[in-house]
C-alpha cells in the first residue's frame, strides 16, 4: 500500500510538472488552486532601499547618506542604512512608478504622524485624477487615527501600526503611487511595494513589459 502511495503522489506531481510548463500563465492571478503554475513573471520590491525595483539594487545605500546612517553605523553598507523616507509638510512623494503591464500584490507601511493628515494616492495608465485617494489610516482600516488590531485576508494591522493589504491590483500600461504629508510637521514612512511584471510578449500578445528604471520615484 505505501509504494502504491508513492507512485500516486510521484504520479501526481509529475502531471502538475507537465501542466506548469503547458498552461499560459500571466503570475497575476495566484490562489491556492494555481501554485503548481510556472510563470515568466517577474517579482520586484520598491522601497527606500531601492526606489525602482530593479533587481540586485536593494540596500545599495552608503553610511553617512541614509536616513538611518547613525544607528547603521556599526553595521555599514546593506543593512538597512536608508529604511525610511521623510516627507516634509505639503510635500508629495512619489513612493513608486511603474511603466508597463503588472500587478500589485502587496503593500506594506509605517507611517508616523497623524494618518488623517498623510494622503494615499494611486493613479492607474497615466490618469490625471488618481482612482485611490484617502488618508493612509482609513485605506488600511484604521479611521479612528489610533492603533487597532485587524486580520482579514485583505488588510492586516499588526502591532506597531504595520499596515499591510493584499488586494491584487493589475495596470496595463502604468502605475504611480504617491504620499502627501498635509500636515503641519514632517512624517516617516517605512514602505515596500511588492508586485510582479510580465512581459507579453512571451505568449505572442501585444506589449512590453519592463519597470521604470529610470529613477523617476521622489520627490514631486
Amino acid at each position: 500500500m505505501k509504494k502504491i502511495g508513492v507512485l500516486l503522489f510521484m504520479s501526481t506531481m509529475f502531471v502538475g510538472s507537465l501542466l506548469s510548463q503547458s498552461i499560459p500563465f500571466d503570475g497575476i492571478q495566484n490562489n491556492l488552486g494555481n501554485l503548481f503554475l510556472l510563470s515568466d513573471a517577474k517579482s520586484r520590491s520598491i522601497s527606500p532601499e531601492n526606489f525602482t525595483g530593479e533587481k540586485g539594487r536593494g540596500g545599495m545605500a552608503k553610511l553617512g547618506e541614509g536616513t538611518a546612517s547613525d544607528a547603521a553605523r556599526d553595521l555599514g553598507q546593506g543593512w538597512k542604512v536608508n529604511p525610511f523616507i521623510k516627507i516634509a509638510k505639503g510635500q508629495t512623494f512619489t513612493l513608486a512608478e511603474i511603466e508597463g503591464s503588472g500587478a500589485i500584490h502587496h503593500i506594506w507601511m509605517t507611517p508616523t504622524g497623524n494618518w488623517r493628515f498623510s494622503i494615499l494616492r494611486i493613479y492607474w495608465d497615466d490618469e490625471k485624477d488618481p482612482s485611490v485617494e484617502c488618508p493612509v489610516g482609513d485605506f488600511f482600516g484604521m479611521g479612528w487615527g489610533e492603533y487597532a488590531p485587524l486580520q482579514s485576508l485583505a488588510v492586516c494591522v499588526n502591532p506597531g501600526s504595520a499596515f499591510n493589504c493584499y488586494w491584487q491590483m493589475p495596470f496595463r500600461k502604468k502605475c504611480k503611487i504617491t504620499m502627501q504629508n498635509i500636515d503641519e510637521k514632517e512624517m516617516r514612512l517605512y514602505y515596500q511595494v511588492e508586485g510582479s511584471i510580465y512581459d507579453r510578449r512571451s505568449d505572442k500578445r501585444k506589449g512590453t513589459v519592463y519597470w521604470n528604471l529610470s529613477g523617476l520615484a521622489g520627490q514631486q
